[in-house]
């Protein structure tokens, strides 16, 4: 087919979708509660059905009575069964397919299950949704005369016991539709390539030859794979390889301090960057507006949504349903999926910015903040202040992560952080008073106990030396893609381990 005609069909097509998205955008507490009801109604026999009497569960209120918030430690000998080859235990049809993922560099594994309900009403839905949005916002596009550069984890699928694992990207990869992969640059073959360095040069030889229009991936990893562009091809910046690159799909990780620098690779002002929220659990949000930096709550994808309050001394007990949601809270998100997943605990924060849209922000993961002290740090005041802090400073930043000092003796507590520059500030003591201070502006709290060194003293920043985090993912098999640096911790581990190695 034609490429320009190819571009029309594929337009008409995702357009067409946008008046479905509407209908949610709508009547968003009907179709949530539709949701909950036909999970709820397609899995009464399955052995979590029978176990919480699924049969005759009527209302939100009895299944919230009924059915435990769960984590992942609590399912997962049920998982086990169903990776052994049993199945109706958790969802009525065959699970064949599971995505492993640490959620963090932990050690340990976690194994999603996705059915292929979650792959093709969650999964490909969101992926033609995010173009929808785009196409509908950005009418003169010719996103589809050219290709995706698409950058996704770096492990085959594995076979266990006649069922499969693998990178929630290598799972999506395998079952692609052909229009997608038509679309995408490079070929399935190097995308599931997985050795990470000798991957990142099999894209750039397949991709600097093809007509790129969009980017799509983790903002740290792609910035790695952009500059190895660069580098290969001695150009100054990227529109001097793909003239007609025009949006960055990007997720999984902050934009806040890579944006500067992507500014700088892609100097045009008119350049779209979208932003998703996307996990192995699911697909949740898509950035709906230019130049936005919040997400449009997808109702529609199989998922019924439910929030805990997350204050100053943590969690609250009890969960939410959207219909209860207030702006400027953060909460905790509870899930219950098209893949058996039952008022899942998923481990990240949100805060609802609108409710007509529903719109949010994430704020983080519930177990990736600093409240050693009550000072309750969570990656959103962290993102931002760097953000402040490099543009007073111009220091580019690639990667970081900060974890407490405890008190010893009369010693006050402390924040100890390690940061890998692309370009380091002049003055590292300056640096490090400007992120003191607007922690304190962003989050009372740090403030508080900041005030006269009462209970933290100044931060401890280090300069990590070149290529610090990569060689740390490296040592732990956790290069490329979905791979993610734990950016706050209430424990040491992670930042004794990269000092050892600094």
């Amino acid at each position: 087919m034609p490429i320009p005609l190819f571009n029309s069909i594929a337009s008409w097509l995702l357009r067409k979708r946008y008046h479905q998205i509407e209908l949610f955008l709508k009547y968003p507490l009907d179709v949530q509660d539709e949701v909950l009801r036909k999970l709820v109604d397609f899995s009464k026999d399955t052995m979590i059905g029978k176990q919480y009497g699924f049969q005759d569960l009527p209302k939100y209120d009895e299944f919230r009575n009924r059915v435990p918030i769960v984590t992942y430690e609590d399912i997962a000998p049920l998982i086990e069964r169903t990776r052994r080859g049993e199945q109706n235990l958790f969802w009525p049809t065959s699970i064949k397919w599971f995505a492993k993922s640490s959620g963090t560099t932990n050690a340990k594994s976690k194994f999603i299950p996705v059915s292929t309900e979650a792959l093709e009403d969650c999964h490909y839905k969101s992926s033609k949704d995010l173009l929808c949005l785009y196409l509908n916002n950005n009418e003169n596009s010719q996103l589809f005369t050219g290709k995706s550069l698409r950058l996704g984890g770096s492990k085959e699928l594995y076979e266990d016991n006649g069922t499969f694992f693998g990178d929630l990207s290598a799972i999506l990869i395998d079952n692609m539709p052909l229009w997608a992969e038509y679309s995408s640059t490079p070929s399935n073959k190097v995308s599931l390539m997985t050795e990470w360095e000798s991957k990142l040069e099999a894209i750039i030889e397949e991709s600097i030859r093809e007509n790129v229009t969009s980017l799509a991936g983790v903002p740290s990893w792609m910035l790695v794979l952009l500059n190895q562009v660069l580098e290969k091809t001695g150009k100054n910046h990227l529109f001097e390889i793909w003239e007609n690159l025009e949006v960055y799909f990007h997720g999984g990780v902050s934009f806040t301090p890579y944006k500067n620098q992507y500014k700088k690779l892609l100097p045009r002002k008119k350049f779209n960057y979208y932003e998703t929220y996307n996990a192995s659990e699911g697909f949740f949000g898509i950035q709906d507006q230019n130049n936005s930096d919040e997400l449009l709550l997808m109702l529609d994808y199989g998922i019924f949504y439910e929030f805990i309050p997350i204050d100053a001394n943590g969690e609250g007990d009890k969960a939410i349903p959207l219909w209860e949601v207030q702006l400027g809270v953060n909460y905790a998100m509870i899930i219950t999926t098209n893949a058996g997943l039952w008022r899942y605990k998923i481990g990240d924060t949100i805060r609802f910015t609108s409710k007509n849209p529903y719109r949010i922000k994430i704020t983080g993961r519930t177990k990736h903040h600093i409240n050693v002290f009550g000072e309750e740090l969570i990656i959103e005041n962290a993102e931002e202040a760097l953000k402040q802090i490099c543009e007073k400073t111009e220091a580019e930043i690639m990667d970081y992560t900060a974890a407490p000092i405890f008190m010893t003796g009369k010693e006050k507590g402390a924040h100890e952080w390690i940061i890998e520059f692309r370009k380091p500030p002049e003055d590292m003591a300056y640096f490090t008073e400007v992120l003191d201070n607007a922690l304190k502006a962003l989050n009372s709290d740090y403030e508080a106990k900041r005030y006269n060194n009462i209970t933290l003293k100044m931060p401890k920043v280090h300069i990590a030396r070149k290529n610090l985090f990569h060689d740390w993912l490296k040592s732990k098999n956790k290069l490329g893609g979905q791979h993610k640096i734990p950016r706050l911790s209430n424990e040491r581990n992670y930042i004794e381990e990269l000092l050892q190695m600094n």
